[in-house]
């Protein structure tokens, strides 16, 4: 095998031949059997030359590690089940357009849900139920049935305290707000009295009531429902990262625009401000407290949360959130939860974490299931302890 010296030895011959030899080719430089020519003249030009190439592909490198390959599409809409929504999608930039248009899609299917099972506007699917009276069928939509089922189920699985049948005791508040005294005893049995899932009941494509008075209220479970099948059209798209929000209630899934997961916040129910901050990878986020919305009878006021078991208001609870996955079914126990208050933990289906506020903003304690610790960070509160402890 011929040595390294043996093998370059032609190459630095030439070289030396030529040093040996410099009028033979004035002003050039000569690399022998490569047959390469270059005058002298011309070195300063190159060598400026091939630096100019060389910053050139540095700055078009740092330029591409600067640019971000994804883009977040964001989309909002207003006036969507009584609240707002925030829609976005994280994409190349070259599918901007794509995201767009599932996005719309993403509204179309919201808005789909509020037409269909909506209390508030007539001539939707569930007000037509509410106003039939008994021995009448009235024809649902796959999408109604398939949420009257899920809330059938969540009644025995909560033990009563999730009930969509509760509508007449809710309407009995309102009037109660509205006259300016709470309603007695007599009148929050009669109204528990009125509607109940044994009168109603659910076939394969419709429904029928077996009492007139029996009505129902899809408000703790059809906006999670809705989420879900907006998160499934961004989804559908192919998106690398997309989230759902709907008045706080969440789904989100894939990668946000800034890598990582999503970091989703907790708001202070005794005051404004964010309570604790919860970074998940994907799933679904929704809290329910007696501080969003109540009546005012009074001076004193009413949670909007009401126990079906009794028909009153609930306030040990001071607000609950979700975490799972699905918007459905966070959605449905974090009502249930603020019914149940610590009692509920034990019933909560496995893959489902919350966290609880319970007390009042002088004397509170926050109570949390160990999967939902792990996944939040509350600043370093003392009041937190999990279940079970």
């Amino acid at each position: 095998m011929a040595s390294e010296s043996q093998l370059f030895r032609p190459f630095r011959a030439s070289v030396a031949t030529f040093s040996r030899h410099p009028g033979r080719c004035p002003g050039l430089i000569c690399f022998g059997p490569f047959g390469a020519i270059i005058n002298r003249r011309l070195i300063p030009r190159i060598l400026l030359a091939v630096l100019a190439v060389l910053v050139g592909v540095g700055l078009w490198k740092t330029s591409a590690e600067q640019t971000p390959t994804h883009i977040a599409v964001t989309r909002e809409c207003s006036h969507l089940m009584g609240t707002d929504a925030s829609l976005a999608a994280v994409v190349p930039q070259r599918r901007a357009d794509m995201a767009e248009r599932c996005l719309r899609e993403a509204e179309a299917q919201l808005r789909g849900v509020e037409s269909r099972m909506s209390t508030w506007i007539e001539g939707t699917e569930v007000s037509k139920l509410n106003a039939a009276p008994a021995g009448q069928f009235v024809p649902l939509s796959a999408a109604s049935l398939d949420v009257l089922r899920t809330a059938r189920d969540a009644h025995a699985a909560t033990g009563g305290a999730f009930d969509v049948t509760c509508r007449p005791p809710i309407e009995l508040w309102r009037r109660a707000a509205e006259r300016g005294t709470p309603p007695d005893a007599a009148e929050l049995a009669a109204a528990r009295d009125e509607s109940a899932w044994q009168w109603i009941e659910l076939t394969e494509d419709g429904a029928v009531k077996r009492r007139n008075s029996a009505r129902v209220d899809l408000g703790g479970i059809a906006k999670g429902y809705a989420i879900d099948r907006a998160a499934e059209a961004i989804r559908a798209a192919g998106v690398s990262g997309g989230m759902v929000d709907v008045g706080g209630d969440l789904v989100c899934f894939g990668r946000p625009i800034s890598g990582g997961k999503w970091n989703v916040d907790i708001q202070d129910p005794f005051g404004p401000g964010i309570l604790a901050t919860v970074a998940i990878a994907e799933g679904a986020v929704c809290t329910s407290g007696n501080y969003a919305r109540f009546v005012e009878i009074g001076g004193v006021p009413y949670s909007h949360i009401l126990d079906p078991r009794t028909g009153i208001p609930v306030d040990s609870v001071a607000s609950a959130t979700v975490l799972a996955p699905t918007a459905m079914t966070a959605d449905i126990w974090a009502t249930a939860l603020s019914v149940l208050g610590p009692d509920g933990w034990k019933r909560l289906p496995e893959g489902v974490e919350a966290l609880m506020i319970v007390g009042t903003k002088a004397d509170y304690r926050i109570i949390a299931t160990r999967g939902f610790l792990a996944l939040v960070d509350l600043g370093g509160s003392k009041k937190i302890r999990l279940v079970g402890d």
